[in-house]
């Protein structure tokens, strides 16, 4: 299995959860109830250039909070990244299955509006990654998926997590359902900022990719 060190940089992931936070509160102030979801897409705010935006599912069966498409640097360009973050502690699994065990090598796809894009499924220290190209050893998004997204109705990221299913065929016991009408003007900022020349910068960055032994 292959595990990711997070490429953003620290003053973004000291943000971003900050950003969910203040989200749930804004649902909460409203009156909304527990289980209510926040409403549709957030973009980055207080910036002409935003590097991610935030969504919650909005069906599913898994320990999935929210979906961030984020606008990562790389060497000598930008990308976009498909980044999940977990209502818990993990790892990724359907919510009702708990004793049930995971796979070492799971699999993953999304569908937007029947078109199907395999993807590969990848862990960081505290979000999991969905990729359908790499730059190197870096996992991103094609730009076929972005304008797929951008223009979309509705998006699935169904997931083959569990042991007892074929090696060979992926049999989905998890999904989530990501709305994407309304988060077209984000996504397209996202894409946007995917599509600029990185600017040199050595601050503060981490490896990116290296392969862990298998989850227990």
């Amino acid at each position: 299995m292959t595990t990711i060190h997070s490429p953003l940089p620290a003053v973004r992931r000291r943000l971003l959860p900050s950003l969910l936070l203040l989200a749930g509160l804004a649902t909460a102030a409203a009156g909304a109830d527990r289980g209510a979801k926040t409403a549709g897409w957030q973009l980055e705010q207080g910036t002409s250039d935003p590097s991610y935006a935030v969504v919650e599912p909005s069906d599913g069966n898994l320990n999935l909070d929210t979906v961030v498409l984020a606008c990562e640097e790389a060497p000598g360009r930008r990308v976009a990244q498909l980044q999940l973050y977990l209502s818990d502690d993990g790892p990724l699994r359907p919510r009702t299955l708990q004793a049930t065990p995971l796979k070492d090598d799971p699999k993953a796809e999304i569908r937007i509006d029947g078109a199907t894009f395999p993807v590969a499924l990848l862990f960081a220290d505290d979000y999991v990654v969905m990729a359908d190209a790499r730059d190197g050893a870096l996992p991103l998004l094609s730009d076929r998926l972005l304008a797929a997204m951008q223009v979309g109705e509705t998006m699935v990221l169904r997931f083959d997590l569990l042991e007892g299913s074929s090696a060979t065929q992926a049999s989905f016991d998890g999904e989530a359902v990501v709305d994407l009408k309304g988060g077209r003007q984000a996504i397209a900022a996202i894409r946007r900022c995917a599509n600029r020349t990185s600017e040199p910068d050595t601050k503060d960055t981490e490896p990116h990719v290296s392969h862990t032994p298998a989850r227990e």
